[in-house]
């Protein structure tokens, strides 16, 4: 388990690294970050919230990162382990989690993504910017 509320797999599963036969195991160190990642934001807004939250996704490898078109290996907090991407199931739900995760906890980047269509939250073990903006 990577938190209390999510499993390696589906940390990890990605419907494009299936069907394109593209490996996404993380490495021992990038599961360290994926488990920070999850316990400093996911797992407080989880118990915030209440309610079962979807990962749209989590970890990337470089090569599934490059196949959905992510931002390039050097920048993407997801080929790192990272961000993570989350929905509630509809924006006006998305945005009560985008508005909780500005006023309450530490980060590294909370993006607004496609108008709500998601979120992205980062954190990093040293020095988290607290970046909050919106993409597309």
């Amino acid at each position: 388990m990577i938190s209390k509320h999510i499993s390696e797999e589906e940390a990890t599963v990605s419907p494009t690294s299936l069907r394109l036969g593209i490996n996404n195991t993380p490495t021992p160190e990038i599961l360290e970050a994926m488990k920070l990642v999850a316990n400093k934001c996911f797992e407080p807004l989880r118990e915030w919230y209440k309610k079962p939250i979807k990962i749209n996704s989590f970890y990337r490898s470089p090569a599934l990162n490059k196949a959905v078109g992510g931002a390039d290996k050097p920048i993407s907090q997801h080929t790192k382990g990272q961000a993570i991407d989350l929905s509630a199931g509809s924006k006006e739900e998305n945005k009560k989690l985008y508005d909780w995760c500005k006023a309450n906890l530490e980060f590294d980047q909370l993006i607004w993504e496609y108008g709500g269509t998601w979120i992205h939250i980062s954190y990093k073990a040293v020095g988290n910017r607290k970046m909050v903006f919106n993409v597309g």
